[in-house]
């Protein structure tokens, strides 16, 4: 994504904070056990927004670190997990201390940063064979409800088959765990959900109330739903982890 149009779409979750914290799907438990080398004492959660990921950091008793651009995040996040150290900043810029971490994990946040400069700072502030995990929930498309509701909801996190995250030279032996899931929703739930989107947060007043209309028209008239009933939202969470390259001289 160019710079410009990363800034202007990111732009859209300044604010929002308990609205955002409130309709986000969290995250599989797997995914940071897979995640965690083994020792792991402390964790930095870079684009941490209302911390879901930093959730299962602190429940799997790391020292953990937050940082995020957005004021009105960080203020959701300082609310749930008090103990967190909480730092506005950047992943290129995180105004943390060197080689400080075991860990350094970006969940659905690193589309929004540029790649080299933010593996140059995080290596920074890895301790050596410290570990990069990069996380992005998105939705299951292979499912074919779901896919025509990616749509109507201009869900532009899906990733192509085949997509590999671009990392800095900083670090090594790239892979990737997939994990499977549901997450039990409202029709309500997934109106709501679409509504802390980058294109709904971006989008005028004629828009939103299209989105809005088509996807009450598909919940309820199309699938069938009724207000209030639980459905299972299918997910699939994408972690990739790679190791710091130990000895390698600075950009």
């Amino acid at each position: 994504m160019h710079a410009t149009r990363r800034h202007e779409l990111g732009q859209s979750f300044q604010d929002g904070g308990e609205h955002y914290d409130r309709v986000r799907p969290g995250y599989p438990t797997d995914s940071v056990d897979w995640l965690l080398p083994p020792g792991a004492k402390s964790a930095a959660d870079i684009g941490a927004g209302t911390g879901k990921f930093t959730a299962l950091l602190v429940e799997r008793g790391l020292q953990v670190a937050a940082v995020d651009p957005s004021t009105d995040m960080l203020e959701q996040l300082r609310k749930s997990y008090p103990g967190v150290e909480v730092l506005e900043g950047t992943a290129e810029a995180t105004g943390l201390a060197d080689s400080a971490f075991d860990v350094v994990s970006v969940a659905q946040a690193w589309h929004w940063c540029d790649p080299m400069k933010a593996s140059k700072e995080i290596a920074r502030i890895l301790r050596p064979y410290g570990v990069l995990g990069l996380i992005w929930n998105q939705l299951d498309t292979s499912v074919p409800w779901v896919h025509r509701l990616s749509r109507i909801m201009h869900a532009g996190d899906v990733h192509k088959p085949g997509f590999r995250p671009v990392i800095g030279p900083e670090f090594t032996d790239l892979e990737s765990h997939l994990t499977s899931w549901e997450d039990a929703v409202s029709p309500e739930d997934i109106m709501e959900l679409t509504k802390s989107r980058s294109y709904y947060l971006r989008a005028n007043e004629a828009t939103r109330a299209k989105v809005m209309g088509n996807l009450e028209w598909y919940l309820f008239d199309h699938l069938g739903h009724t207000p209030g009933q639980l459905v299972g939202l299918p997910y699939l969470t994408t972690t990739w982890r790679a190791r710091k390259i130990h000895g390698v001289p600075p950009r």
